[in-house]
């Protein structure tokens, strides 16, 4: 068969590298059918080029995968336009984080033919198989619409082995362009490539919609494979782990690393992980092992409110935890969202305090309201207590912005959340601003006083 994969536009300049359509190109692609990627991402197309695209050239299915954002959530209706109004429409086969959760929903308002639910590299061949002759039923973990009812089949098994998966297909897409990724400490030179060293992760924090139970993570003789080939093929520099939390256990990540330094891969990296798990020793091999920044989910630093959220953090574990890391000479990134069950003014405060204490100018840091994504404990909590009504309430009315309320869990006013959280992240930006001022001042006087010839310039993009 004849497949294409759509990579939506998300509005950036330097894309995200989308590893989920490129293992399911290399699924297809290895089980001997034809994958054409449609870049909209890099080229920027306009919806209306998909149209003409699809009637230039004959698919036998179109697939589109996205996450639950409000830009994504709109991006992919736009898209299903454009697709369905092509005179020789393919079978369609959405799936991600967006559509899992509310199928239904999401068939009716795009109007696609299947809704792929969780993984989908076993999913995406069984749908080829029901459509040279298997009915769809026979098919697990998808949900459809039968004479306008949905019908929704067994789960599909977790694959146990990812290494049986083969690496995505890097060759189908435009890697020059997904290499200028720029991550935390990463040089001008150097060029970044995204790598999944798992799938999962092992908490339930109240906020987060998660497709898959449990953690899996990849053997470290099939993540250094992999990154030898993009060293070779695409000349790779960085690795930014994907992952959910590559940090799983202190024994994992310990073995992860030995395996980098004994194979000598002399590359950088950066990955998410949990304070709990940042003891020096850990840190000092991940140092060691190539690591120059850890994104951690702190999400407060209030025990009443990590508590609420089922974070399974203190905040000692996250003092602790950011100094062991600063310590170590490895990058932290602080991740705090505001609004969850019980938060007020001063819960807010403690976080601001909190990232202008520990700030070591690596990002700007801003603190965001949680949102209640469907599929989350959140999003069904909200749903009990008649903050939101269902999906369509949720994409329609509420979540409109990432950057905005969607469902105000606090006592607050929606006007006084938002005048408290605006405050907040004035108070941070004029930090980070107030940093990148003084290292200018700092770089005109190292330049013209001390005459350093190795100055590049002021403006650097």
């Amino acid at each position: 068969m004849r497949i294409l994969l759509v990579v939506y536009d998300n509005d950036s300049y330097i894309n995200w590298f989308p590893q989920g359509l490129a293992y399911i190109a290399a699924v297809y692609k290895k089980a001997g059918h034809e994958v054409v990627i449609y870049n909209q991402d890099v080229y920027h197309y306009p919806d209306e080029h998909l149209t003409e695209y699809l009637k230039k050239n004959k698919f036998d299915i179109v697939g589109v995968s996205v996450i639950a954002g409000y830009y994504q959530y709109r991006k992919l209706l736009k898209i299903s336009q454009a697709i369905n109004a092509a005179p020789n429409r393919p079978f369609y086969i959405i799936g991600g984080h967006g559509p899992a959760p509310e199928p239904e929903y999401f068939l009716k308002k795009t109007g696609a033919d299947v809704v792929v639910i969780g993984e989908g590299e076993r999913t995406a061949l069984e749908i080829i198989d029901a459509l040279e002759g298997r009915k769809l039923n026979q098919v697990n973990g998808i949900a459809y619409l039968e004479n306008g009812r949905l019908v929704k089949t067994l789960e599909q098994p977790l694959i146990n082995d990812l290494d049986e998966i083969p690496f995505p297909a890097y060759e189908l897409f435009p890697m020059d362009h997904y290499t200028l990724l720029r991550m935390p400490h990463i040089k001008n030179s150097e060029r970044c490539i995204a790598v999944l060293s798992g799938r999962g992760c092992t908490f339930t924090c109240n906020f987060c919609y998660r497709m898959d139970k449990g953690f899996r993570p990849r053997s470290s003789d099939s993540i250094i494979e992999e990154i030898r080939l993009l060293q070779k093929d695409y000349r790779a520099s960085y690795i930014a782990f994907s992952d959910e939390l590559l940090m799983s256990s202190i024994s994992r990540t310990a073995e992860l690393c030995e395996a980098f330094i004994k194979a000598k891969l002399n590359i950088k990296w950066d990955c998410n992980g949990r304070l709990n798990y940042a003891k020096p020793d850990v840190l000092k091999l991940m140092k060691e092992a190539g690591c120059v920044f850890i994104n951690y989910g702190i999400e407060a630093v209030d025990d009443r409110i990590l508590k609420n959220m089922n974070k399974a953090l203190t905040v000692n574990q996250i003092i602790t935890g950011i100094e062991n890391t600063l310590a170590s000479g490895i990058s932290p990134g602080f991740n705090i969202i505001f609004g969850n069950i019980g938060e007020n003014r001063e819960t807010l405060q403690k976080g601001v305090d909190f990232l202008l204490k520990y700030d070591d100018h690596a990002q700007m840091r801003t603190i965001r309201p949680v949102t209640p994504y469907p599929g989350s404990p959140l999003y069904y909590h909200a749903i009990e207590k008649g903050f939101l009504k269902d999906a369509e309430d949720f994409y329609e009315n509420k979540h409109l912005n990432s950057d905005l309320l969607s469902v105000n869990f606090t006592d607050m006013t929606d006007d006084e959340f938002h005048r408290e959280l605006c405050e907040a992240n004035k108070r941070l930006i004029n930090n980070y601003y107030k940093h990148q001022m003084e290292r200018s001042l700092r770089s005109a006087e190292d330049l013209y006083i001390n005459k350093n010839t190795s100055f590049r310039g002021f403006r650097q993009s």
